[in-house]
């Protein structure tokens, strides 16, 4: 795949991977870390019972959870080797309609 971002670390791969096998909560809820390209970061999630809320459905914090460290190694994944990145604020919108069991 080509990407129109240029990481500004030549090893930003290697970098985002041992990040990310040092978040304890990626192990913990069975998380993986998928493709990583410039700007761009796939964490893969198989389906867990234990992690579905009362419909069934991954739950909107294990979702907004994956969603959070994706994006931030996205990001990290174009920074210079001295950077860290840190989420601060991010907002997830979720609208779903199920019928009643």
């Amino acid at each position: 795949m080509s990407s129109q971002f240029q990481p500004r670390n030549p090893d930003y791969k290697a970098r985002v991977s041992s990040s990310f096998d040092a978040q304890t909560v990626m192990q913990l809820i069975g998380a993986s870390l998928g493709e990583v390209e410039p700007g761009r970061v796939e964490i893969r999630l198989p389906y867990r019972q234990d992690l579905v809320q009362q419909d069934g459905f991954l739950h909107a914090g294990i979702s907004s959870t994956i969603m959070d460290s994706a994006c931030g190694y996205a990001a990290f994944s174009l920074m210079p080797a001295e950077a860290r990145v840190l989420t601060i604020e991010f907002k997830i919108n979720l609208v779903g309609a199920c019928s009643p069991r």
